[in-house]
């Protein structure tokens, strides 16, 4: 087995799962691999010949996205067809994961897999060409959206995630903002890292939502957040308006859980459950410092 992007906080959660189950797992960072580069995916795949190839690998700099944009589409499409092509010549199944921005939000319920996409920024385009060239190239191939992933490996890169990023805030005393009218669904990585791995040994493909089952707003999960921190900051509601960004995010991209919980897979555990999880683990890496 092969895991892309093996040092992201989905990464190394999809690495310590599958060696848990007993697979032998090969991990792949940038550094190691470039997947922008056709050979390169090609002589690794070779080498490894694995039977199931996992890309975690992202460029997920939203905003950044909006001023360049081929960085962001070389990254998250090019490269998925680079891993699509790669995998038909050595037989192997790819998974691949996607997101809850290729919806534009104006359902204003949770996506399920039959809802039509339409991307809104950069980043969402990107996102939704790679999930096109995985089923192009593939006859076969697991994709699993999901949305606003969160798990301890963002301790060890400089980007993080929503919820290191609200602690650091609190721990600088200044007010935050954080906006009230977007609904997502946060996604503890290890749960999300078993339902892959549940989804895989059952042999599944086609396109799976794995979202972390609450629909929640982004203010609303920051409170949860602190509560679960045990502290207080001055947290303050904002909106859209008031607080505009480069690239438009979809209001409402909370991802239903119906088909994949179908299939016999647990559910995810609760947002309240999942952040104490979360802050144990953190606690626990922090101290092995």
């Amino acid at each position: 087995m092969a895991v892309f992007g093996s040092g992201g906080q989905l990464g190394v959660e999809l690495k310590a799962e599958f060696t848990a189950r007993g697979y032998e797992v090969a991990g792949f960072e940038r550094t190691r691999v470039d997947i922008t580069d056709p050979v390169r995916v090609e002589q690794a795949l070779a080498q490894y010949d694995p039977s199931i190839v996992l890309n975690a690998a992202a460029y997920n700099q939203v905003d950044v996205a909006e001023k360049e944009p081929q960085a962001a589409f070389l990254v998250n499409a090019l490269a998925v067809r680079n891993l699509s092509t790669a995998c038909r010549q050595v037989d192997a199944r790819l998974v691949h994961f996607s997101t809850d921005y290729v919806f534009d939000g104006f359902a204003r319920r949770a996506y399920t897999e039959d809802d039509a996409t339409h991307p809104l920024g950069a980043y969402a385009v990107s996102k939704l060409a790679g999930e096109f060239y995985a089923s192009a190239y593939l006859d076969r191939v697991l994709i699993i959206r999901t949305s606003g992933v969160y798990g301890t490996g963002a301790l060890d890169t400089a980007r993080g995630n929503f919820v290191e990023l609200m602690l650091r805030l609190a721990s600088q005393g200044q007010p935050i903002r954080v906006v009230e009218d977007h609904v997502a669904s946060p996604t503890f990585a290890p749960a999300l890292a078993a339902s892959t791995a549940d989804l895989v040994e059952r042999g599944e493909s086609g396109v799976f939502h794995a979202g972390g089952g609450t629909p929640i707003s982004w203010f609303d999960w920051a409170v949860k957040i602190f509560e679960a921190a045990g502290v207080k900051p001055a947290l303050q509601p904002t909106n859209e308006r008031e607080f505009r960004t480069p690239a438009r995010r979809p209001k409402y991209s909370a991802l239903s859980n119906a088909k994949i919980e179908s299939r016999g897979i647990a559910p995810m555990p609760s947002l309240d459950a999942a952040i104490h999880a979360y802050l144990e683990a953190r606690n626990r890496k922090l101290a092995s410092v």
